[in-house]
């Protein structure tokens, strides 16, 4: 039987949407230029037992002149990264479903990595322009490398054993390495060895790829901030430039993650890498908020 909301209590709608598992609480914040939540209650919500459960809290603000909206984004550890693949993906689903286009449904979304833009397809999949690779090591940030030097499958040693790593910036930082199997690789043991080295000051998403054949990648992920995910939608486009850098992968690319997977496309055209993949809707709700 339905309850009214207690006295003292403000009621906070959400929809929880994910993207190949990476999943995602979004919330409707058109009408304030802040977040309606501290990263401490994001926190808290995304917690798995205690609260809705996700990797991270997205909220929809208004944009600017030249953007339709602005995206903000907490992990599920409180920290703001500059973006996220699958989230982006995640909240063009969400704006479409909040106010559904009378045309095509593509966004121009103010990020701290820039703009980037979603485009929801008829048969529901999103791709998204994610704008061009950084490569310089400075952009990145990491010191593996002069500041203006690239990084490119250099020797890095991490856990008392070398790895060969190239690093790229979506916005945010990656560090790529190739292996055998991906799947013997002990993700909570590395992943946090590589993601708070002190060669990387602003910490590091980290992915383990393992190359099938030129046209397909598996890759494991441990994100900056949320630990290991089931997808990382700027890990895929990072994984396919350092794959054509290295001469591993070709420039369009089916990216293989524990949830599902993605089409990569670096363009010879514009050098702009494009993501398609899927965002799908949970459920809605509210959380009392007092």
């Amino acid at each position: 039987m339905y309850q009214s909301t207690p006295s003292g209590f403000t009621p906070i709608r959400f929809t929880k949407y994910h993207g190949l598992g990476n999943d995602f609480i979004l919330i409707d914040n058109l009408q304030q230029s802040e977040p309606l939540l501290t990263s401490e209650q994001a926190i808290q919500w995304c917690d798995r037992n205690f609260g809705i459960g996700a990797d991270g809290v997205i909220f929809a603000l208004a944009g600017d002149t030249n953007t339709d909206y602005t995206m903000r984004i907490f992990n599920s550890d409180g920290s703001e990264p500059q973006m996220c693949g699958n989230g982006i993906r995640c909240l063009a689903r969400f704006i479409a479903d909040l106010k559904p286009p009378s045309g095509l449904a593509r966004y121009r979304i103010n990020t701290l990595a820039g703009v980037i833009v979603p485009q929801v397809q008829a048969d529901g999949q999103v791709r998204v322009d994610m704008g061009l690779p950084r490569l310089q090591a400075g952009e990145i940030p990491t010191t593996l490398a002069g500041p203006e030097e690239k990084v490119i499958d250099l020797p890095f040693a991490v856990a008392d054993r070398p790895w060969n790593v190239t690093c790229v910036s979506m916005g945010n930082p990656h560090c790529i390495t190739f292996v055998e199997d991906v799947a013997a690789i002990p993700l909570a043991t590395l992943g946090p060895k590589f993601e708070h080295h002190p060669a990387f000051p602003e910490r590091t998403n980290t992915e383990f790829v393992q190359v099938i054949q030129s046209s397909f990648l598996k890759m494991r992920v441990w994100e900056r901030g949320a630990g290991a995910t089931l997808a990382c939608g700027t890990g895929a486009c990072a994984v396919v430039v350092a794959g054509v850098l290295t001469g591993r992968c070709d420039r369009q690319t089916t990216v293989e993650l524990p949830g599902g997977c993605l089409e990569i496309e670096w363009s010879t055209t514009d050098q702009h890498l494009y993501m398609t993949g899927p965002a799908q809707k949970v459920f809605t709700g509210e959380w009392l908020k007092d």
